[in-house]
């Protein structure tokens, strides 16, 4: 990747339904070379696809929490584990006191209850730590 392809994902991070013709532009390129890079981005697997994000607010009913884990042992097994829990919004890899960070997405208290049951019972998940959303200031 150039950077050209760089600064084209950066413009995609911020609007990824910018029109191939505003991308050129902006970039100063053709819209062919804007069309051509978007292929071969996506045909290398470099833009794995597109998603719609939702301001905070859109969802007022979701509950959503982080819960920082401590991990013992094999810790892809852990990952592989917190990747199929239906909760688990999103996974990262941290440094300091926890080995792994990750954002929550439920429905209710109940359900947020169940995920952190289920995660906690991960063999090699040795300690957890959760903090609910409440609200967001700047988003």
């Amino acid at each position: 990747m150039d950077d050209l392809d760089h600064r084209l994902i950066a413009k995609l991070r911020h609007d990824a339904r910018a029109p191939v013709a505003d991308l050129a532009i902006a970039l100063g390129v053709s819209r062919g070379t804007i069309t051509n890079r978007m292929a071969r981005l996506q045909r290398d697997g470099v833009i794995a696809g597109y998603t719609v994000r939702l301001r905070p607010d859109a969802t007022p009913d979701e509950i959503h929490a982080w819960t920082s884990l401590a991990v013992e042992g094999n810790q892809h097994h852990v990952i592989r584990a917190l990747l199929g829990e239906p909760g688990v919004f999103a996974l990262h890899d941290t440094n300091g006191r926890w080995d792994l960070l990750a954002e929550l997405r439920v429905g209710s208290l109940a359900d947020l209850s169940g995920t952190l049951e289920r995660i906690r019972r991960i063999p090699g998940v040795s300690a957890t730590e959760t903090s609910v959303h409440l609200q967001t200031f700047r988003g």
